[in-house]
């Protein structure tokens, strides 16, 4: 995504529902979204969701019950999510979570064709990498 410009809106409260597990955000131009943790966490900006180039991005499944356990400021611009699965490397700008609230339908069906694709299911446990380790001299 780019960068923040004088026409991104910002965001103007934060409100972590933890029990339906969604975050709430409320825009300064008016829109309000509810942004499921689930697709926070599918679509999250770090290299590892992501990877560092088109065709790199890593499928996420087994997202569906992740939880939100802090939500840190990143200066005046985006917050960083810890979620209960252990993964907190994403950075999330005001500007890809409206992002995340306006295109939620459309990323949602995105995500099921990937899952359909691949032959996966959306609560399938993630695939455990091998042969990432480190060569032995």
């Amino acid at each position: 995504m780019a960068g923040l410009t004088t026409t991104t809106p910002s965001p103007q409260s934060l409100t972590v529902h933890a029990k339906s597990r969604v975050l709430e955000i409320n825009f300064s131009d008016g829109a309000c979204y509810r942004i499921p943790f689930e697709l926070m966490r599918v679509y999250s900006p770090s290299a590892e969701v992501q990877g560092h180039g088109p065709g790199q991005e890593v499928l996420q499944t087994g997202k569906r019950d992740v939880g939100l356990i802090e939500l840190e400021p990143v200066g005046n611009y985006a917050i960083k999510p810890v979620f209960s699965d252990g993964h907190e490397s994403g950075i999330f700008s005001w500007d890809y979570l409206y992002f995340l609230g306006s295109e939620q339908d459309r990323l949602w069906a995105d995500y099921e064709a990937k899952l359909i694709t691949a032959g996966v299911s959306r609560d399938a446990p993630m695939a455990v990498k091998t042969g990432q380790g480190c060569a032995s001299h």
